[in-house]
């Protein structure tokens, strides 16, 4: 069995104490009495979210409905994906009294709660004025493979007395929108944020599988989060390449179909300025031996064996002497 440690703070008064007797005994204390160090330790059993789901006729189903009521630890015998851990959990006061006393409880913590009570501005604001900077101090949460690899502190935000949050007007000035909120949790770099209410039970139990969700199957669900944004990446350098092949290959093959001859050419295809003199000396060269052939032929008619000049100009001026010659000497029938 898993033991996972779980250290609460926050400011005094927020509802650490009730929160966590709520959880462990299912009942709510009436007198506050603050805490200097207090544990309580107890078991919860969850499903490992990242197993195949599992059907709706299932007997696990009622075992998770039994878990949600907080009724006691489920039987494990019908679910082999239920999974059993053991909470620590470390209460602390949140007092400035105890504030060189307090830190004592953070080393070795899997995972921290900081509470704030949603009806009070104030302690909501110390969540990022006092209470993260004391555990960047204190703790090594910065060094934690959640921080290193995924940017993600090993912190929960927790709201209390969530029943009286319908109690405070908007234009409150204790009033602390959702909004708000969320941006802590973003900006922060939080693993997410539960409000509950110890008086009435609700959202009790979420925190405390949110907590244990966060240490054991939330980085296995980043890792693979991580893994899928690379593979499309490659998969895209990939099909340029191969894009790139196919241009390649086209290119090479319209140059080659030069050597057949121009008419053979259907479609115009960027090339370099090397393959554009290249095709230019293959025209001048069927030219020339197009000139020389017509030339030799018409010798033949006439039985003159002169040899015929390299250059064009040449060549034009003797195709003119020739057609003199064939007028005085030859007669064609």
């Amino acid at each position: 069995m898993r033991s996972i440690k779980c250290v609460v703070i926050g400011d005094g008064a927020v509802g650490k104490t009730s929160l966590l007797i709520s959880y462990t005994t299912n009942t709510f204390p009436q007198d506050y009495v603050p805490t200097v160090f207090d544990n309580y330790t107890t078991t919860i059993s969850l499903r490992d979210p990242n197993a195949p789901a599992l059907p709706p006729s299932s007997s696990s189903t009622n075992i998770l409905n039994e878990q949600d009521s907080h009724s006691g630890p489920p039987s494990t015998h019908s679910n082999e994906h239920l999974r059993v851990f053991k909470l620590n959990l470390w209460d602390t006061a949140g007092q400035e009294e105890y504030d060189r006393l307090r830190p004592l409880s953070y080393p070795q913590t899997d995972i921290f709660l900081i509470c704030f009570s949603v009806t009070e501005r104030n302690s909501f604001r110390n969540v990022c004025d006092k209470w993260l900077p004391e555990l960047k101090s204190n703790s090594n949460i910065e060094n934690n493979p959640l921080f290193t690899k995924f940017r993600k502190l090993p912190i929960l935000l927790i709201g209390t007395k969530a029943d009286l949050e319908g109690t405070i007007p908007e234009n409150d000035p204790q009033y602390i929108s959702k909004k708000d909120i969320e941006k802590c949790v973003k900006d922060n770099g939080f693993m997410g944020y539960v409000e509950c209410s110890a008086m009435t039970q609700i959202g009790v139990r979420d925190v405390f599988e949110r907590a244990i969700d966060a240490v054991v199957f939330e980085p296995e669900r980043l890792a693979n989060k991580q893994k899928k944004s690379i593979i499309p990446d490659i998969g895209n350098n990939n099909n340029s390449n191969n894009n790139n092949n196919i241009n390649t290959t086209t290119t090479t093959t319209a140059i080659n179909s030069n050597d057949v001859g121009d008419s053979q050419l259907t479609s115009p295809v960027k090339t370099n300025s090397t393959n554009i003199i290249t095709n230019s000396n293959h025209k001048q060269q069927q030219q020339q031996s197009n000139s020389t052939s017509g030339s030799s032929h018409r010798h033949r008619h006439s039985h003159n064996k002169e040899k015929l000049p390299s250059t064009n100009g040449t060549s034009n001026s003797s195709s003119k002497k020739n057609k003199n010659k064939k007028k005085d000497k030859c007669v064609i029938m």
